[in-house]
C-alpha cells in the first residue's frame, strides 16, 4: 500500500495542469493536478469523470451550464458532455477517469 501526500505532489508538478497519474482502481486512473486560474479549453471524453476540488474552486462550463465547484465538493461530468474550465479556477484537483483507447 502506498500513502500519496496529493497537496505535495501538485505542488512538485512542473506546471499547472499538467497531472499525475496516481494510481489505478480497477478500470479507473487517479489523477492530481494544480489548477492556476488560466482557462482551459472544451473537450468531452467518452467516460465520465470524477472531479473532486482539494482546495480552492473550479469553476466549469458543462454542456452550456455553469458550475462551481468549492473546495471539499465532487462534480461528475457525463459520459460525452462539452465541458471546459473557466478562468478563475485555483487549487488542487483531483481526477478520477477511466481510462479511453
Amino acid at each position: 500500500m502506498t500513502v500519496v501526500d496529493l497537496f505535495r505532489t501538485a505542488a512538485g508538478l512542473p506546471e499547472a495542469w499538467s497531472s499525475r497519474v496516481l494510481g489505478e482502481v480497477g478500470t479507473a486512473c487517479v489523477k492530481v493536478l494544480r489548477m492556476d486560474e488560466m482557462p482551459v479549453e472544451e473537450e468531452a471524453h467518452g467516460a465520465a469523470e470524477a472531479l473532486l476540488v482539494l482546495d480552492g474552486r473550479m469553476e466549469l462550463t458543462v454542456d452550456g451550464a455553469e458550475v462551481s465547484v468549492g473546495a471539499g465538493e465532487m462534480a461528475v461530468v457525463p459520459a460525452g458532455a462539452r465541458h471546459a474550465v473557466r478562468a478563475g479556477s485555483a487549487g488542487t484537483l483531483v481526477i478520477v477517469e477511466v481510462r479511453e483507447g
